[in-house]
């Protein structure tokens, strides 16, 4: 088994030993958000831009902001010593000790860094659509929080049925998200994707993506579109921070070209902007 490195509130912290309280509100409550970043060749990707989407879901949750210092601290701790060539970095926040129930303590923050080597993602793989669905208009929508029972249940049964991933629609039966991927088709030759406004989280490396595939011409629209277009869809693909762009071979059993010449062109476009900078 692969060894986590973990960091907790300052200190190294052997993975198999009881670091946080069992009153900690991220433990009973799932009160807290978290980041997941890629590691390559040693080093996080874009740090900076996690760092951001965390405070904003920390000030969804109408929590105090992490502290980026001591976060940082705990990266370079969890990355010293041997290098991961591959991995990934996660870095959790919970409003520290709390009650049994939702109520609030005034407590200090938790600060949790960890890190591990992680397998490089397959060139492509299948996603299902499932049952369940997004709530949009949930107090959560768009938040990266440490509550994701639904994503573990979607995942299992993207497991069961053969698929890699799960792809969910929203309350109004509009494409989503996947469980840890933010979802790209391509119908008519034109890439697009859900807006925020799905309800989906706002990915960093969706968000890179519509940054750099329109800096070098290639239209990306962000537009709702029905859970049905998975249907027809000629391509698509997904992207999250360990997948990067990673084209989708099959969905619901009907294959798809993967990569088709559109998602090609992102995978393109993502290799050459990616490579220049570790933290754009």
């Amino acid at each position: 088994m692969t060894e986590i490195r973990v960091w907790v509130d300052g200190t190294l912290v052997n993975p198999e030993t009881p670091a946080v309280s069992a009153v900690d509100h991220g433990v009973t409550v799932g009160d807290g958000g978290f980041e997941t970043a890629k590691i390559d060749d040693g080093v996080p990707f874009a740090l900076t831009r996690h760092l951001r989407r965390l405070d904003r879901t920390m000030a969804g949750l109408g929590l105090p902001a992490a502290d980026h210092d001591d976060i940082r601290k705990g990266v370079e701790a969890v990355l010293s010593g041997e290098r991961i060539e591959f991995g990934r970095l996660r870095f959790t926040v919970t409003a520290g000790r709390g009650p049994l129930g939702s109520d609030r303590h005034d407590s200090d923050l938790t600060h949790i860094v960890t890190a591990v080597p992680h397998a490089r993602p397959e060139p492509h793989g299948a996603v299902v659509t499932v049952p369940w669905v997004r709530n949009e208009r949930a107090a959560t929508a768009g938040l990266k929080t440490t509550s994701y029972a639904d994503n573990v249940v979607a995942l299992a049964h993207a497991k069961t049925n053969g698929a890699m991933e799960a792809v969910l629609a929203n309350t109004r039966g509009e494409l989503c998200e996947a469980t840890g991927s933010n979802v790209f088709v391509v119908t008519g030759g034109v890439v697009r994707t859900p807006p925020l406004e799905s309800g989906c989280l706002a990915g960093i490396t969706r968000e890179l993506v519509l940054e750099w595939c329109r800096a070098e011409g290639i239209h990306v629209v962000e537009e709702s579109l029905p859970l049905e277009v998975l249907s027809s869809a000629e391509e698509v693909f997904l992207t999250s921070s360990i997948k990067d762009v990673l084209p989708v071979s099959a969905v619901d059993g009907r294959p798809l070209r993967a990569p088709g010449p559109m998602t090609s062109a992102v995978c393109a476009v993502w290799a050459r902007h990616a490579a220049r900078e570790d933290d754009p």
